[in-house]
């Protein structure tokens, strides 16, 4: 007696199921054009920060020019930190893009894995907290409209302080891991 063959897994119940989950990493996409959205409004808002700041560089004081362009650089961080999720996350989670001819692709792309994104993430946020709170140590005992308090102080600094060992935590966990599969 001969065993009937098997069915092709595409034709079974089980089969569709997975080619359905599997496309559903498309419901991600409308995400990333989301994120590119929320990148044009960075864009507007670092081109309107540089037009209010450009009439009055010759009236700024070297502390005032550096609150400037720290506020700029902390713009230009979470712009560079979106592109690396949705570049990363757009190629991880949906689909390779096919850009291997381009000069303009970026060497990291395609090489950012789930735990580079996360450390890379961690990274871009306590460098986005560490130039926010420079900006606020600067600006103590200058006149303010919105004074900073001591107790808003050292929570800024407790949060900051959280973000730093959560990163130092991850990137240990990520070597554990690396090394423990390696063995």
């Amino acid at each position: 007696m001969s065993i009937p063959p098997r069915p092709n897994k595409k034709q079974t119940a089980e089969g569709r199921f997975e080619q359905f989950l599997f496309a559903s990493r498309w419901l991600m996409a409308p995400m990333y054009l989301g994120l590119v959205v929320s990148l044009a409004i960075l864009t507007i808002i670092f081109v309107r920060e540089t037009a209010e700041v450009l009439p009055h560089v010759l009236e700024m004081s070297a502390d005032e020019g550096i609150l400037s362009i720290l506020s700029l650089i902390d713009l230009s961080l979470a712009a560079n930190l979106m592109l690396i999720v949705i570049f990363s996350g757009y190629e991880n989670f949906v689909s390779k893009m096919d850009l291997e001819d381009s000069t303009d692709r970026p060497s990291w792309m395609g090489k950012v894995d789930f735990s580079g994104l996360k450390l890379k993430l961690i990274a871009s946020i306590v460098a986005i907290s560490g130039i926010h709170l420079l900006k606020v140590f600067m600006e103590l005992g200058h006149p303010s409209d919105h004074p900073i308090s001591l107790d808003t102080l050292r929570y800024m600094v407790i949060v900051h302080l959280a973000f730093v060992v959560s990163g130092v935590l991850l990137a240990l966990m990520d070597w554990l891991t690396a090394r423990s599969n390696a063995h």
